[in-house]
């Protein structure tokens, strides 16, 4: 029984099996896992369509930081236009984290949420890596793609959540000092590799 809220942050390489990973955390520590449903938390945080999120996920661009996409709103009767920016975006989907991890045990995938629980206590950093082979046969089995076009999928994925990541948090993604633990997914399997997580929370927060 854990009588403490422990909330577990995975980054994860695309392709390493970071989702399924995350779920069974979820199970073993009676967590409430967070992946894309921050996505419709943050629509309703903030109000706007939820498509707005998933267009703009875990996608950041140096150049695109005064990308606007319109919005629609009703008041009094009449419509009106607004200009939501990415930087807001992020910010309706951090208020979205922070609000989770108020409420109880969770589990977030991705999202900068180790950046943005940062002062959260009770927190623990994991970042998810696998072989390149490894990934690519995931990635051919999920998308139906040959081995290049896996390849390809995997590098420009990657180069976008990397470029979001190290834009809002400072950090940069996939460096080791950057979590409390990283594992290579592909040596043992996921089932293994989330014992081991475990076993590593537990010892950290001692339950």
């Amino acid at each position: 029984m854990i009588d403490q809220s422990i909330i577990i942050n995975i980054g994860r390489q695309l392709g390493s099996g970071g989702h399924d990973i995350g779920r069974m955390l979820a199970l073993d520590f009676n967590a409430k896992y967070y992946d894309h449903e921050l996505l419709d938390l943050a629509a309703k945080e903030s109000g706007f369509s939820e498509k707005f999120f998933q267009q703009n996920d875990e996608k950041k661009g140096f150049f695109k930081a005064l990308f606007n996409v319109q919005t629609s709103h009703f008041s009094g009767g009449s419509m009106y236009k607004t200009n939501f920016s990415q930087e807001s975006l992020f910010q309706f989907q951090s208020e979205a984290i922070r609000k989770a991890a108020k409420e109880g045990s969770c589990v977030f995938v991705g999202r900068c949420a180790d950046y943005v629980l940062r002062d959260f206590p009770n927190t623990v950093n994991v970042f998810i890596t696998a072989s390149m082979e490894y990934r690519v046969e995931q990635i051919m089995n999920k998308q139906q793609l040959d081995a290049d076009a896996a390849r390809r999928f995997i590098e420009q994925r990657e180069s976008a959540r990397a470029t979001y990541y190290n834009y809002y948090t400072g950090k940069k993604w996939g460096s080791a000092e950057s979590y409390d633990l990283c594992i290579d997914s592909s040596v043992l399997g996921l089932m293994e590799s989330e014992k081991i997580i475990a076993q590593f929370i537990r010892k950290r927060f001692k339950i």
